[in-house]
């Protein structure tokens, strides 16, 4: 298989790397080797690459910007996709539907909406990652998530097989969703509304000082590391790690932000040993004082 990717390489415009370090393409800055890394510029580079794939599609994980996602140092059998400049495109129709490329970042169709008058998407400004991965787990800010503007997503199957799910027929849930794994998606298409550019803009404003006062910005971390669970106080997690467990806790360059307890941040040169350690302390500790059992909203991918 490898030889004949390594041929197929040779006449595709996207780009194919073996044993490619995937560190630098996720924002805790960690992570092993991949097998295969792979960018498509195309619907047909993509597809062809599934064939080549189709021992291995258990293998498979696609990636977007990485935001949310903790690497294990052993993925030197998995291969990892990601969608290449010619999925980032967007477009406006005549009814005020905003289609975007599922490889282009929240915050670039945030400002494409918001350069046409158009409201609705200001929430997008404040998520990190791409509109693939706010699909996937639900992604949501300021009382507003992708499943209250999404109204549908073009995918392609590990079969090289094009179709488009409407959102009426998925099945969305406190981050995340029941597509399948075994999905790429390629576009979405939004809903969105007239409003004065002012009006957006004031809002976006507001939800970026409202970020900027709240969360740690610019440095390595992989933004919210735990869902909000349900608890009789109707606490945040934040507030239950803050209360349960001691901010200066670390392994290693693995630690708790000081300016939101459920930002965990690398300070350094972590390793995903350092950062999982950390995870699971915080975690027992909230259950041995709490009762509480939180869950992930970071992915680990072993």
């Amino acid at each position: 298989m490898l030889k004949d990717l390594d041929i197929f390489s040779k006449n595709i415009k996207g780009k194919i790397k073996f044993n490619y370090s995937l560190k630098n393409h996720t924002w805790l800055n960690i992570g092993g080797n991949a097998k295969i890394f792979f960018i498509p510029e195309t619907l047909s580079e993509l597809r062809e690459f599934l064939l080549y794939l189709k021992k291995e599609n258990n293998n498979l994980f696609i990636i977007g910007a990485g935001s949310n996602l903790l690497i294990s140092d052993n993925v030197q059998n998995r291969i990892f996709i990601k969608l290449g400049k010619n999925f980032n495109k967007i477009s406006l129709t005549k009814n005020n539907v905003v289609i975007a490329g599922c490889s282009i970042l929240d915050k670039n169709v945030s400002n494409f909406a918001c350069e046409h008058n158009l409201s609705g998407l200001e929430f997008l400004s404040c998520i990190p990652g791409t509109i693939g991965g706010g699909i996937r787990m639900n992604s949501g800010c300021f009382g507003t998530e992708f499943k209250d503007v999404l109204l549908s997503v073009q995918v392609m199957d590990f079969s090289g097989r094009v179709y488009t799910i409407n959102s009426k027929n998925i099945n969305f849930e406190y981050r995340q969703t029941n597509l399948p794994k075994n999905l790429i998606f390629l576009s979405a298409s939004f809903k969105t509304n007239k409003k004065d550019k002012k009006e957006i803009e004031e809002k976006i404003y507001k939800f970026k000082e409202k970020k900027e006062r709240s969360q740690p910005l610019r440095v390595k971390t992989g933004g919210s590391t735990f869902k909000n669970p349900k608890n009789p106080l109707g606490k945040k997690v934040w507030q239950i790690i803050k209360e349960n467990v001691d901010n200066q806790t670390s392994f290693g360059d693995a630690k708790i932000s000081e300016k939101h307890s459920n930002f965990f941040i690398n300070i350094n040169n972590a390793s995903f040993k350092d950062m999982h350690d950390l995870i699971n302390f915080v975690k027992k500790k909230v259950k041995e004082k709490t009762g509480i059992s939180l869950q992930l909203e970071l992915e680990i991918v072993n």
